[in-house]
């Protein structure tokens, strides 16, 4: 069918495209190549509800074992007691937790979202979806983080049933201990959206949530954390668990997209095996494109803090042409970001806001380090602020990219036989 050629034509071109732009969306990533190929697998066409051995549909033998695998090694990797890969994403994941511990109509507090939150975290999101009455964590625009001392008194103010802490943009780690310190005067839950540090955090990088006071965990583990798109959440309470379990299943998810679960062994094992490494080199790239866009004369936030601890960079472009023309010229010179609210804009400028956000993590995976990130800094520097031809400057990007398109910090994929029979 021609609809059918269209397709494989457009799907092509995408991929064709995307492998040769600079990718630095900060909530992409991409999988090994061995994650990738036990991705696409049987276990795609088939259908689980319910925990490993306790399923409600037959046929799931291998299935159980793999899923018990990824449990297993997430708890380890994370230091939780317990582990839940079925969230099939951050916003679900997000909504589990929410529902497990307040019911419609309770105070919930969290970030805003210029202030960084998702907005699974917003009142017109998953809070606003489970009829909570959000209150806002107060952020120190200098700094980038919360302010301890006024989110405290926001908590006691409110008494909230739930806190979630996180978000996605996340230059430094948030204050969890003073946090916890106030959730426990109330007899709140302290709960942290990891989604986009995921990975620093299985690499020992940013922060430790669990240590630092947050009682359950909610991510997405395709940010810096380079697996499959799905979620998870884990903690060291099982009584927390028990709650939140029901509202999984049969609350929220049903199946739970089982072709990701052998992709995300890969990715657990890589992670424990080379994180450390990988989430250390993706903080020095993004201090580094930091400095080299400060440098060239963009208003990069926090410089007086070192820019940033994480995998992100937040500029201000409103004075060279906003969060709009700036990502969508850098589009068309194939560099790929997003624009991104400041603390200071409004949220109904969510479509023209202030800044854009960078992530450096899917260029890191391709084995770029500070070097590289100073010709990423001249290329945006050509498109933004010089004004050049941004094919021009696409041009220069795709030849740049040519020297890096094998994934690091990951198994070689031909070290391990694996055959699928297609029916």
């Amino acid at each position: 069918m021609e609809e059918v050629e269209k397709a494989v034509q457009l799907t092509g071109s995408h991929n064709s495209w995307r492998s040769t732009c600079i990718n630095l969306i900060a909530s992409e990533n991409v999988m090994s190549p061995l994650a990738w190929r036990l991705y696409n697998c049987d276990f795609e066409h088939r259908y689980a509800e319910g925990m490993p051995g306790k399923r409600f549909y037959q046929g799931l033998e291998y299935l159980d074992e793999v899923e018990l695998l990824a449990i297993d090694m997430a708890k380890r990797l994370f230091r939780a007691e317990y582990a839940d890969l079925r969230p099939v994403s951050g916003s679900l994941a997000i909504l589990a937790i929410l529902s497990a511990f307040a019911k419609p109509g309770d105070p919930y507090v969290a970030p805003s979202v210029p202030a960084g939150a998702h907005i699974s975290q917003a009142e017109f999101g998953a809070a606003g979806i489970r009829g909570l009455e959000t209150h806002h964590l107060v952020l120190d625009e200098k700094e980038m983080t919360l302010d301890a001392e006024k989110c405290k008194k926001v908590i006691r103010d409110a008494r909230p049933k739930l806190i979630n802490a996180g978000g996605t943009v996340l230059l430094f780690p948030h204050p969890l201990e003073e946090l916890r310190e106030a959730a426990d005067e109330v007899g709140s839950i302290l709960t942290y959206d990891a989604s986009h540090v995921l990975g620093l955090i299985a690499g020992g990088e940013f922060q430790d949530p669990l240590r630092e006071g947050a009682e359950v965990v909610g991510a997405s583990h395709h940010k810096t954390f380079p697996g499959p798109q799905g979620a998870l959440i884990f903690g060291s309470n099982p009584d927390h668990y028990r709650k939140i379990k029901s509202k999984i299943f049969p609350g929220l998810v049903s199946n739970h997209h089982l072709h990701r679960l052998p992709a995300l062994v890969v990715t657990l094992a890589e992670m424990l095996e080379f994180g450390r490494e990988y989430a250390a080199q993706g903080v020095k790239n993004s201090r580094a494109l930091a400095q080299a866009l400060y440098e060239r004369g963009f208003d990069v936030l926090c410089e007086h803090k070192g820019f940033t601890s994480s995998h992100q960079v937040i500029v201000d472009v409103a004075g060279v042409g906003g969060g709009t023309w700036v990502a969508e010229t850098l589009e068309k010179a194939d560099i790929i970001l997003n624009k991104n609210l400041l603390p200071w804009d409004d949220v109904s400028r969510s479509r023209e806001p202030s800044g854009i956000r960078i992530g450096i993590q899917e260029m890191t995976r391709f084995g770029m380090k500070e070097k590289e990130m100073e010709t990423i800094a001249e290329l945006i520097e050509r498109a933004v602020i010089k004004k050049e031809d941004p094919a021009a400057v696409g041009a220069d990007v795709r030849e740049f990219r040519q020297d890096y398109s094998r994934i690091k910090y990951c198994y070689d994929a031909t070290n391990f036989k694996y055959e699928f029979n297609v029916i």
